[in-house]
């Protein structure tokens, strides 16, 4: 099928080099399920300057777009996304001053959690087995561990629909479970800033090693995966529904519910986009037949099937 999103190549070549260009780039390799068709354009900016210029470009030529992080909460369907996708973890930069830390859109919580530690700011550890961004953190108010972004952010600088750059506050946030005004209103993050308090860098080392221990110990990291795959239903756990209701290990084609963690959906064996959606769905009705809990996906579906 023809590319119908070629003309802008050379328009972005103005704003870009031609190697944070990618054309027919497959999703696959941008995403930790290691799953997904073709992104008709794929674009890597490694600033902010160059992330505004590019969400202006294509909110004035009207052009289908998608931001991605680290790709660690997404499945692309088989059939790709149609228009321009931006990954954005080249915009990574991260400073601390006193008990706050700046970072940009694309910086990992990891890496922002390492920045903490040598800071000896305290807070942050509840993120420092997330794999995503910042950005895509404070899209869906991103949590573990009884700890979540909302308790953390100062302030946030985005983009919005109409194209202006604007600062909003904690209280203007409006963060709930896995929501923001960031997704709700479609802006997009530049880059925000987080509140720490002083600490211990030993008792901060320890959480950060206790809470790694566990993620290791109860998660398939040797799979790959987009993390949780349902939000947690009121009253229950996700994950102990779906193995109370037998599915530990079900798997249809590539794709496998953990036989280590239930609440996962891993890529087991070369799995397609269609073979994790029609588990989603199995797993889905089975708990809502067994149980009367209706589970919600906490992954994020985009493309074409």
């Amino acid at each position: 099928m023809m590319n119908k999103y070629l003309y802008a190549y050379e328009d972005l070549a103005s704003i870009l080099t031609k190697e944070e260009i990618l054309l027919d780039e497959p999703m696959r390799n941008h995403t930790w399920f290691e799953i997904g068709g073709t992104a008709d354009v794929l674009v890597i900016p490694n600033s902010v300057d160059k992330l505004v210029q590019i969400i202006e470009y294509v909110r004035k030529k009207d052009i289908p777009t998608f931001l991605i992080g680290n790709g660690s909460n997404l499945l692309v369907k088989d059939g790709g996304i149609r228009g321009i996708v931006i990954k954005t973890d080249k915009i990574n930069g991260i400073t601390v001053k006193e008990d706050t830390i700046v970072a940009e859109c694309g910086a990992l919580l990891e890496e922002i959690s390492k920045k903490a530690l040598d800071a000896s700011l305290t807070g942050f550890e509840f993120a420092c087995g997330i794999p995503g961004t910042l950005g895509g953190a404070v899209f869906m108010n991103a949590g573990a561990y009884d700890g979540e972004m909302s308790f953390v952010l100062e302030s946030v600088r985005v983009i919005t629909k109409d194209l202006r750059v604007i600062t909003l506050k904690k209280e203007s946030l409006e963060m709930g479970y896995r929501t923001s005004i960031i997704k709700t209103e479609n802006y997009v993050v530049l880059d925000a800033v987080i509140k720490l308090s002083p600490g211990r860098v030993e008792d901060i080392k320890e959480k950060i090693d206790d809470l790694t221990h566990r993620r290791e110990e109860r998660q398939p990291l040797e799979f790959p995966s987009a993390g949780s795959t349902f939000k947690r239903p009121t009253g229950h756990y996700a994950g102990k529904l779906i193995q109370d209701a037998g599915l530990k290990g079900y798997q249809i084609g590539g794709a496998q519910v953990s036989e280590k963690h239930s609440g996962f959906v891993i890529n087991k064996d070369h799995a397609e986009a269609k073979d994790v959606l029609n588990l989603i769905s199995y797993i889905q009705s089975t708990v809502l037949d067994k149980f009367n809990v209706e589970l919600c996906t906490e992954v994020l579906i985009v493309g074409e099937d």
